[in-house]
């Protein structure tokens, strides 16, 4: 079992950055993909970016990609999600997912296994 706390999230103007945090609790990663996903009211789930635990290759959706940065640090259990130029565009409730997968790329919300409340970023104009 897994389960993952993200915070970090609040209200910044365009332009702006945040670092989004997600404290993560298992028995291990190894072999599992930690995702990062994000939903505007009325939308659905979008694939924001990915790390795998174990090695740190990373992906990134085409609309973050450049101002999003997804990383992790080992001895503190947590992974995380650095953004910068932040748009209005952006805003949503950003969720911290887990799933152990062997697949080169995890970008479907329904491949994940856990999942995180989720912390609000809000972008001002």
């Amino acid at each position: 079992q897994v389960q993952l706390v993200e915070s970090g999230g609040g209200l910044v103007q365009a332009g702006g950055s945040l670092r989004l945090s997600c404290a993560a609790s298992a028995r291990t990663f190894n072999g599992y993909v930690m995702g990062w996903f994000r939903q505007a009211p009325g939308k659905e789930r979008e694939f924001v970016a990915n790390i795998r635990w174990n090695g740190g290759s990373t992906y990134y959706a085409d609309p973050v990609t450049g101002r999003f940065t997804v990383s992790i640090d080992n001895a503190k259990n947590s992974v995380y999600l650095q953004i910068h130029s932040l748009k209005p565009e952006d805003t949503g409730v950003y969720y911290c997912a887990a799933v152990r997968t062997s697949k080169y790329r995890t970008v479907d919300a329904d491949e994940y296994d856990y999942w995180g409340q989720g912390t609000q970023v809000t972008v001002s104009s």
